[in-house]
């Protein structure tokens, strides 16, 4: 027991430590961010912010992946809390929760089988993107005037870029020097300490909303509990059960490759639906695991639980406790550590890999990227992702089909050899490899090297054979492997009274 809980928890303690604190402090402006896009007070995120890292540091599936309030479902909810407010909100975490608890005992997990590396690779891209764009508000802003073509940019106060580009040095350059302490904890105290001691006036976490001065307290949400109430919130749960496991599962992947370690994403669907019930009982929002913040933790040792677990206690005890000193952090100095995880975050490979891998790959990939950064929606981009991924792949499958013939004059009997996959995409490549104008005794259909897959597959057969017993042609097929077999046999009409009726009716 105690090996398991050494090696579990505390095998990097160090590291854990102080990638916790790191992470602790980049998640408070995240938080408050999105408390703002769901339109609820920043102790709403702030508060689920603690939960969901705390509880899913115990029940989570991938140690070391860090989760949390997040844009993705803040901007889910936005309606929801606009309007019927807050308490319903709270009892839409509640039963997003309950329904991830369900989808994991389903085994939705599975499901990240059908996700491509080219899925995958867009969707890393395009959160760079997302992460990086995130920070322009606070470097600057556009502004279009009537008649412009171009937008102009109106430059923050000069004190922000030298304290970005201070914080950028550090993390970067630091490294070099020593791995001691995380390079992105530095960043932060030293541009904070920059910015107090010269009294510079720049942006702080502050200035983004006040910070809750209590610990959360259990409530439960003050609704009617009836089903009009239900048929409220259940649309707005489901789409958040659903984006946040997607992203929670797509960032374990993320992670796993990071660390070359696997994760129980079963497990982590359950334990994501357990943080957001726990989330919604003490007052904050739904969430997921967040990439941004996962990278961070990564890089800067954080390996174990017991990141997880710490970056959710500091931010509680920071905000509560020292409140007044983290309100001062400048908003520069998280700046450029976001923009450092932009930088990791992307997969600079895939622009070589772009000439290099199957235009369908790069397809793929461009399309989920394009779409997470129009329209926000992770899940929107990675669902075409999928499907353009399964379109690619059932035309090259469908591609892998051969038939030849061979003609015995003596006994007027064609052969045909079907060699490769018949299902949807190659049926009517089936049927028109067929000649069935030709005039003869008997076709013998060899299926030996073939295989069916699907109802579509079976009715191409069934036309096939019909046409020409039509014309007075013996057909015999021969060579089914089992599972083909078994598809003719519950679903074909060619060997059943009435076959022609029934193929038309089909």
């Amino acid at each position: 027991m105690l090996q398991v809980l050494k090696k579990t928890w505390l095998a990097n303690f160090r590291g854990d430590l102080l990638a916790g604190l790191v992470v602790a402090l980049a998640l408070i402006p995240e938080a408050i961010a999105f408390s703002i896009i769901a339109g609820v007070d920043p102790k709403v995120g702030l508060y689920a912010s603690f939960c969901i890292a705390v509880v899913t540091a115990f029940v989570g599936g991938r140690p070391g992946m860090i989760s949390a309030a997040t844009g993705a479902m803040s901007l889910l909810m936005v309606v929801l809390v606009r309007d019927h407010g807050l308490q319903y909100l709270l009892a839409a975490t509640l039963l997003t929760g309950v329904l991830q608890i369900v989808l994991g005992y389903l085994r939705v997990d599975v499901l990240m089988r059908f996700v491509s590396r080219s899925v995958v690779t867009g969707f890393v891209n395009a959160l760079a993107i997302l992460i990086f764009l995130a920070q322009l508000p606070e470097l600057g802003s556009l502004h279009w005037t009537e008649g412009s073509l171009l937008p102009t940019v109106q430059l923050m106060n000069w004190a922000v870029y030298a304290l970005a580009a201070a914080g950028l040095g550090i993390i970067y350059l630091l490294p070099l020097v020593t791995k001691a302490v995380p390079s992105p904890l530095i960043c932060i105290i030293v541009c904070t300490a920059v910015a107090m001691y010269f009294g510079i006036d720049v942006r702080t976490v502050g200035d983004m909303g006040d910070l809750p001065d209590t610990l959360p307290v259990f409530l439960l949400p003050d609704i009617p509990l009836d089903f009009t109430t239900l048929q409220i919130i259940f649309p707005v749960s489901m789409s958040m059960a659903v984006v946040g496991l997607l992203e929670s599962m797509m960032t374990s992947t993320i992670v796993d490759d990071l660390t070359d370690t696997d994760s129980d994403k079963r497990r982590e669907c359950k334990g994501q639906g357990m943080a957001n019930i726990a989330s919604g009982l003490l007052g904050g929002m739904a969430g997921c695991a967040m990439i941004g913040q996962s990278v961070i933790n990564v890089q800067s040792g954080g390996r174990g639980r017991l990141s997880c677990l710490l970056a959710g206690v500091f931010l509680l005890l920071m905000v509560v406790f020292l409140g007044d000193w983290v309100a001062r952090i400048p908003m520069a100095a998280l700046v450029a550590v976001m923009i450092m995880v932009s930088i990791g975050t992307f997969n600079w490979a895939s622009f070589a890999n772009l000439r290099n891998h199957p235009p369908s790959s790069s397809i793929v990939m461009l399309a989920t990227v394009t779409v997470v950064v129009a329209t926000h929606n992770l899940a929107i981009g990675v669902l075409v992702g999928v499907l353009l991924s399964g379109v690619f792949f059932a035309h090259k499958v469908g591609q892998i089909l051969y038939i030849g013939s061979e003609l015995d004059s003596s006994a007027d009997t064609r052969t045909y050899n079907v060699v490769g996959q018949v299902f949807f995409s190659s049926a009517e490549a089936f049927i028109g490899a067929f000649d069935f104008k030709e005039a003869l005794s008997k076709v013998v259909i060899d299926l030996h090297r073939a295989h069916f897959w699907d109802i579509t597959a079976i009715s191409a057969l069934d036309k096939v054979v019909v046409k020409f017993r039509r014309d007075g042609t013996e057909v015999v097929v021969v060579g089914l492997n089992e599972a083909s077999a078994t598809l003719v046999d519950r679903f074909a009409v060619h060997d059943k009274p009435d076959a022609v009726e029934q193929l038309m009716g089909h």
